[in-house]
């Protein structure tokens, strides 16, 4: 078992949420300074829900969102049973802001999260959730604790192909200038989220506009580097700390449970690869779509009450 390190630096408070969005994320949050790395001094902010001393879970956001799309599975897990921890990667949410496509590596977004996760006092093993990018991310925090109790994977991939290529929208991403143009000025892809879903009303409206509000013109690097992370080719820079992660999440003997929208038209059809790898998951298909959080929420709340009881 690893030794978390001491946390020198106390959390501060967090950046205040406009109105609009201060009733549909009223979860507790709180706010982390880096005190290492590259993105010293920068802050990575995150929802730290429920009772200190209950049960951690770690619930890591993807591409192009922040913690915000986990309240609705938050809202449903009891409080005094689960701590839920969501933080915003560096670039997303309120946390602090990577300016260039560039600052978006995998390696980069590791050594942020890690230590975040390490200077928090978790009392017990953590449960790790995480969806798209979340899902390696949240598995690379599990790497850095002592232990992790628990795995609830959710339309990502933790499994690298022998000849990474990416889908179309991952191409289109390295696509130059174009791809600058569409997704630092456009606001793309977070102003078509809804495209994605099972029930494209999943997201519009308020909560469309709570995904497009914290991607203001001048602060887009992130959708852009975060679809370029996704390996190109076999010497891809994210390919080395993946297959880390992979080695790691086949040696686990946890439990591991996969919820998945099977209509989600950029990871849906990667799921029955992840059956076969981890026979031991169980597995739970639903009709929606990529972000799922706002779909079926209560089934991923199931998930990861199952995988706490399988835990124990």
């Amino acid at each position: 078992m690893r030794e978390l390190r001491s946390t020198t630096m106390p959390s501060v408070p967090p950046p205040q949420l406009p109105s609009f969005l201060a009733e549909d994320l009223p979860q507790e949050r709180s706010a982390y300074q880096l005190e290492s790395g590259p993105d010293r001094g920068k802050i990575i902010h995150f929802i730290d829900h429920g009772n200190p001393n209950a049960q951690p879970v770690i619930l890591q956001h993807g591409n192009p969102t922040w913690c915000y799309l986990w309240r609705q599975v938050i809202a449903r897990l009891d409080p005094e049973r689960f701590r839920c921890l969501a933080p915003d990667l560096l670039g997303f949410g309120l946390s602090g802001s990577l300016q260039r496509v560039s600052d978006h590596t995998l390696e980069r977004h590791l050594q942020a999260m890690r230590e975040w996760a390490e200077t928090r006092e978790l009392a017990k093993s953590a449960i790790l959730v995480g969806q798209d990018w979340g899902g390696p991310l949240a598995i690379g925090m599990g790497m850095a604790l002592p232990e992790a109790s628990g795995i609830v994977l959710a339309n990502t991939s933790v499994l690298v192909p022998k000849r990474p290529l990416g889908t179309s929208f991952h191409k289109f991403a390295r696509t130059p200038v174009v791809s600058d143009i569409v997704f630092r000025l456009g606001g793309f892809p977070q102003n078509i989220l809804g495209r994605v879903q099972g029930d494209s009303e999943s997201i519009s409206g308020r909560v469309s506009r709570a995904y497009r509000w914290p991607l203001p013109l001048g602060r887009r690097a992130g959708p852009l580097g975060l679809a370029r992370m996704v390996p190109s080719s076999p010497n891809h820079p994210s390919v080395p700390p993946l297959r880390e992660i992979e080695a790691w999440i086949r040696d686990f003997n946890g439990p591991l449970a996969l919820v998945w929208g099977e209509r989600d038209p950029i990871l849906g059809r990667v799921l029955e690869k992840h059956v076969k790898t981890f026979p031991q998951a169980t597995v739970t298909r639903t009709q929606a779509g990529h972000f799922l959080q706002e779909e079926v929420p209560d089934e991923i709340a199931d998930a990861i009450e199952d995988v706490a009881a399988r835990g124990t």
